[in-house]
């Protein structure tokens, strides 16, 4: 082999294929995500006016209530973006901030949904009661078992963060969790769209 040759091999740059196959599989993971939605979406479309005698949109749903539920989630979409913003500066302090507020703010949205549902299985309208009642629980709890198992990532990024520091592995998880949130922001004001405000005109 001649010294050329070495110096080719010894200068090459190292490739790291992982980072890109890790964003891919995410991207997939989102896509059959989506699909679920869709489902869960139809079958609301079907069935959502399957009132079986009982209350509908109009007497059980809290349109204020769910407006500031809704802004808790859309302004934990903006902190985490800010969150994004201080990673790229590489400031650990203030992006963890960020993310905790981000936390909190999931927190909230889920404590008002909780609510929401007791307050309606106490008034007798749990998911049993109706057809429309049934994938309503399905459609608002899936997306609240995201927002659960969102916030659960969260904390296990900030422990990791706090250990490891800003790894490359821990931005590229931060940045997996970012498109992840985002996405349960888009599905959220799917919800509020399709079954709270168009349950109420």
């Amino acid at each position: 082999m001649t010294d050329d040759v070495r110096s080719f091999h010894a200068d090459e740059e190292p490739h790291h294929p992982e980072g890109h196959s890790t964003m891919l599989g995410f991207w997939i993971y989102l896509m059959s995500d989506c699909l679920i939605f869709a489902v869960l979406f139809a079958v609301y479309a079907v069935l959502g006016r399957s009132y079986a005698g009982g209350p509908g949109p109009r007497e059980l749903f809290d349109l204020s209530l769910v407006a500031v539920n809704t802004s808790m989630l859309l302004l934990s979409s903006i902190t985490y973006g800010f969150a994004m913003l201080e990673m790229a500066r590489d400031r650990v302090k203030p992006m963890v901030v960020w993310l905790i507020i981000t936390g909190l703010f999931g927190a909230v949205f889920l404590g008002i949904e909780i609510y929401e549902f007791n307050h309606l299985i106490h008034e007798g309208a749990g998911p049993q009661s109706s057809a429309f009642l049934s994938s309503f629980f399905a459609l608002v709890g899936t997306h609240g078992l995201h927002v659960t198992f969102g916030i659960l990532w969260l904390i296990t990024l900030l422990v990791q963060v706090g250990r490891f520091g800003l790894t490359d592995f821990n931005k590229r998880r931060l940045m997996c969790l970012s498109l992840f949130w985002h996405f349960l922001d888009v599905i959220w004001i799917g919800v509020f769209t399709f079954v709270y405000l168009m349950g109420l005109i």
